[in-house]
Order: C-alpha cells, then sequence, then structure tokens
C-alpha cells in the first residue's frame, strides 16, 4: 500500500466496520420491519431490506447493483492515484468514504441478496452508515472538483 492512500484505506475501513456491526446488531436484535423509536416522530430504527439503489429505487435489481458496485469499486483503485495527488486530505477522506460506504452495502447485497437499512428519520427513506458514508463523499467530491 502506498503510504499517500494510508487516509483513503483507513477510512474505508473504519465505514465498512461501523456499517457491518450496526448493521449486524440490528439483523440480530430486530424483526424484519420493526421499527422502535429513539427520539418518538423523529428518529426510529427500523430494519429493512432494500433490493433497489437510494431511496428505495428500482426494487429487485439487486444482481445489477452488485455489479455496478464492483465496478465502482475497480474506477476507485485504477484512479487512486490521481485521487491521492498532491496529499490533498480531504479528497482522500472523500475517496475513503466512498470506497468504505460501497463495500458495505455490496457485503450485504453478496450476503443477504439485500441492504440492511435501519436509520430512519420518518421524513426520509430508511438508509444505513454506507449510504451516508457515499452520500457525503459525492457531496463532497463535487465541491471539491468544482473548486478546481
Amino acid at each position: 500500500m502506498n503510504k499517500k492512500n494510508t487516509l483513503v484505506f483507513s477510512t474505508a475501513l473504519l465505514i465498512v466496520i461501523l456499517d457491518q456491526f450496526t448493521k449486524f446488531l440490528v439483523n440480530q436484535n430486530f424483526q424484519l420491519n420493526q421499527s422502535i423509536p429513539l427520539i418518538k416522530n423523529i428518529l426510529h430504527i427500523t430494519y429493512i431490506t432494500n433490493t433497489g439503489s437510494a431511496f428505495g429505487l428500482f426494487k429487485g435489481l439487486n444482481w445489477f447493483f452488485v455489479l455496478f458496485s464492483i465496478i465502482v469499486i475497480i474506477i476507485i483503485f485504477y484512479y487512486l492515484k490521481k485521487a491521492v495527488k498532491n496529499n490533498e486530505k480531504l479528497t482522500q477522506f472523500a475517496v475513503g468514504l466512498l470506497l468504505g460506504g460501497t463495500i458495505g452495502n455490496l457485503i450485504d447485497r453478496i450476503a443477504y441478496g439485500a441492504v440492511i437499512d435501519f436509520i430512519d428519520f420518518r421524513i426520509w427513506p430508511v438508509f444505513n452508515i454506507a449510504d451516508s458514508a457515499v452520500t457525503i463523499s459525492i457531496v463532497l467530491l463535487v465541491v471539491l472538483l468544482w473548486k478546481e
């Protein structure tokens, strides 16, 4: 591993561990579709699975998203040298978030045939740590590329 990639891979590893650990806890302690309020009508833990993409779009296309995730991971590794040029920490962090989030949901798709989602703000579709990491990374990368 190139020393410049340390932040990318450590961020990705942290996201995968947090994502898989939280999904494991939900999977072991909740029944499918069970919901428990943490803050009533604001934040619930709701155990659902999703065979589609973000917001539950394109349901039933799990294997398409498995393939898509693998392609994204390959592209990240292919462009990793460019992504970490000049030791830009924020870009490395964003790429690490994207890599970790993609791997986290890919593990679910392969292991369970669907992604485990559980963070439920009631006004937004249910999501997970990996989804959050991917979303934050895309916003960061767009802002960083816009600035160039």
